[in-house]
């Protein structure tokens, strides 16, 4: 166990109990990320939409237990398991976002998804922690608790970011950039090696 992991608190799988908190930790988290700031520019709308969103992406995942959190959603990594998409009978967002909303998250998705690598892998689709705890190096936490499931299955791990402060930190926690992403903003798709999938890292 490295020292961090003996001074994190306990990373706890997210339950339906949780949902509540994580929307409202990573809607605070993601105020000023260029994504949301994209998808949804209109602060005054931003909190109801952004909550709809990433209340979308909760509830795709949960019951996979693939959403780990620490203090119960304080800092969250939502992971996608390499495992075929589930049908929806209807687009969820579609009864919570006007059309221009819904338009830009269709596109966003699509064009990412695009460029995302062939074959299976480990997906971070969102890893987020509350203003208010920041600085704690939770995100790390939760982050590899993804990791280590990924390590186990032997896949590699593959994320996105269209924050370029953030490709330098994920850079220096073992993520390569594979790929980049012109429109409908810039996007690095990163990658982290199987070999390089363990708890302790190398």
């Amino acid at each position: 166990m490295t020292d961090l992991e003996r001074r994190t608190p306990e990373i706890t799988v997210a339950t339906p109990a949780d949902r509540g908190r994580v929307v409202d930790s990573l809607v605070a988290a993601f105020a000023a990320d260029p994504v949301l700031t994209h998808l949804f520019p209109d602060p005054a709308s931003y909190p109801r939409h952004a909550a709809a969103f990433f209340g979308h992406l909760f509830d795709k995942r949960v019951h996979r237990g693939t959403i780990w959190t620490i203090g119960r959603g304080a800092s969250v990594a939502i992971w996608e398991p390499p495992v075929p998409p589930e049908p929806e009978p209807a687009d969820p967002l579609a009864t919570h976002l006007p059309a221009d909303a819904l338009a830009r998250v269709r596109a966003y998705d699509a064009a990412v998804h695009a460029a995302l690598p062939a074959g299976p892998f480990w997906y971070l689709g969102v890893l987020g922690t509350h203003p208010d705890s920041a600085g704690r190096r939770w995100g790390h936490a939760v982050m590899r608790a993804g990791l280590r499931r990924a390590a186990a299955d032997g896949l590699p791990a593959v994320l996105e970011t269209s924050n370029p402060a953030n490709v330098e930190v994920y850079r220096r926690a073992g993520w390569q950039v594979v790929r980049e992403v012109a429109e409908p903003l810039p996007t690095w798709i990163m990658q982290q090696p199987t070999h390089l999938n363990e708890a302790g890292r190398r």
